[in-house]
């Protein structure tokens, strides 16, 4: 559904996007992680044919977006940005209007996006009186308007509170299930991509330093939580010995590749540390991601 072949953007000196080849396969959740700044929007704008790529190859559901545009983005929706609406009208006129940007939309498809994203009953009230997650569920009901195959949302839980993160997600995932759609989600909510998506990229400094699925990264880093006499000291010599590659000012270590908690104790013991507590972690998204910006930035 969505295919990047060696994408680069740059803006006056600043490169913002770096040779990013990345693809999504219909069907998929696909998060796009990364910091503030790492490129996961300048990536969307250029998806969604609002930023113009430098170099590169940007399609969408088959068609090169820079130059078949309209065919590119026929069946996609999208939250990019912060969505703007008329606060003094309802929802129902805020669809109203924004639909006639693209094509006419009945009244029965606002009456059924409405629904889809839990507005009825309130669809006829002024958009100044919505919370804020009401108005998210406004902008997804706008993204669904077209009908989309293609559904891209860059950080649609920012700013709600729990309850609204939650409502979100089982939006997310029912819209998945029961309409088919290819979703990709940019967000720094760490713990909902890891919940809905089965496929992440990870970006860094506009560049992409790991593609693949949720199951991988939960294999990739082994952290144990470690409370010594002296961590910085313990650390170092753990280093040292190749025991561990990464460790956490809040007294986590990522131990190597078929090194286990007994050897790292054992290792401790002899050389006179005091161990007062070892012990696994389940592994995690955040690990992940904390783990690999910590060796990007080594690298």
């Amino acid at each position: 559904m969505i295919e990047l072949r060696n994408v680069r953007k740059v803006f006056g000196s600043r490169v913002a996007v770096e040779n990013l080849t990345l693809t999504v396969p219909r069907g998929a959740i696909f998060g796009l992680l990364g910091h503030n700044g790492a490129g996961k929007s300048t990536a969307i704008g250029m998806m969604l044919g609002q930023v113009w790529p430098t170099a590169g190859e940007v399609r969408l559901c088959g068609y090169d977006v820079t130059t078949h545009r309209a065919p590119a983005l026929r069946r996609v929706g999208a939250i990019f940005e912060t969505p703007a609406f008329y606060d003094y009208l309802s929802g129902w006129r805020n669809l109203q209007i924004l639909s006639t940007y693209s094509a006419p939309t009945p009244a029965s498809r606002i009456r059924e996006v409405l629904d889809w994203v839990g507005l009825s009953g309130r669809e006829h009230s002024p958009v100044r009186t919505y919370s804020h997650g009401m108005r998210t569920r406004l902008a997804l009901a706008q993204a669904l308007l077209p009908q989309p195959e293609l559904l891209i949302l860059d950080e649609p839980g920012d700013g709600l509170d729990p309850e609204g993160t939650a409502e979100l997600r089982q939006t997310i995932r029912r819209l998945h299930r029961e309409l088919g759609l290819t979703i990709l989600l940019s967000s720094h909510l760490l713990p909902e991509v890891e919940q809905l998506c089965t496929r992440i990229a990870v970006l860094r400094e506009g560049r992409l330093v790991f593609e693949g699925s949720i199951e991988e990264t939960r294999r990739r880093t082994h952290w144990v939580r470690l409370r010594v006499n002296d961590f910085p000291r313990a650390v170092a010599g753990l280093r040292a010995a190749g025991w561990i590659h990464t460790a956490r000012d809040d007294g986590r270590v990522a131990l190597c590749d078929g090194i286990e908690t007994d050897q790292i104790t054992r290792w401790l013991v002899e050389r006179g540390f005091a161990v007062f507590e070892i012990a696994r972690e389940a592994d995690s998204l955040e690990n992940f991601y904390l783990a690999l910006m910590n060796d990007a930035r080594g690298s």
